[in-house]
């Protein structure tokens, strides 16, 4: 199962960055493979929320709607695909540190995301994947620092 895991430390306090990232809508605007991203479920976010999204990764488009499947503010949400090409879970976790608050983001996707493209694309695919994802949480560092 391949795996893409990030971390970034954000000088913001977890509760600021978790107000940021628990609001699907905020999603296109730091994350670069995110082109749209929406709560489909009514409510605040909890376990069985879901979220509908359309991500392009070299070029390719593909849709996908979650679940949260764990979900613990300020802390921890963990979400797996019920819709779409790939299946994959993503983890989001935060953890007060010096300096801000350290921020993981995980992927773990049943075919690899190269999947969309063929087998034999995975370890391309995912090594782009790993610098979209990388660049995306400094996206977002810079974004919390600056913008408020």
């Amino acid at each position: 199962m391949p795996v893409t895991e990030q971390s970034v430390v954000i000088a913001r306090p977890a509760s600021e960055v978790w107000d940021f990232i628990s609001d699907a809508k905020n999603w296109p605007s730091w994350e670069a493979s995110s082109l749209e991203c929406e709560q489909i479920t009514d409510g605040e976010p909890e376990v069985g929320t879901r979220w509908r999204g359309i991500n392009r990764i070299l070029g390719r488009q593909f849709e996908w709607v979650t679940e949260y499947t764990e979900y613990q503010p300020v802390n921890l949400a963990t979400s797996k695909s019920v819709d779409g090409k790939i299946n994959f879970t993503a983890t989001t976790r935060l953890e007060e540190v010096d300096g801000g608050t350290l921020f993981t983001y995980r992927i773990d996707s049943e075919s690899g995301l190269g999947g969309v493209f063929g087998k034999v694309a995975d370890p391309i695919v995912n090594k782009v994947y790993s610098r979209m994802v990388r660049a995306s949480l400094d996206n977002l560092a810079d974004l919390l620092t600056t913008d408020r």
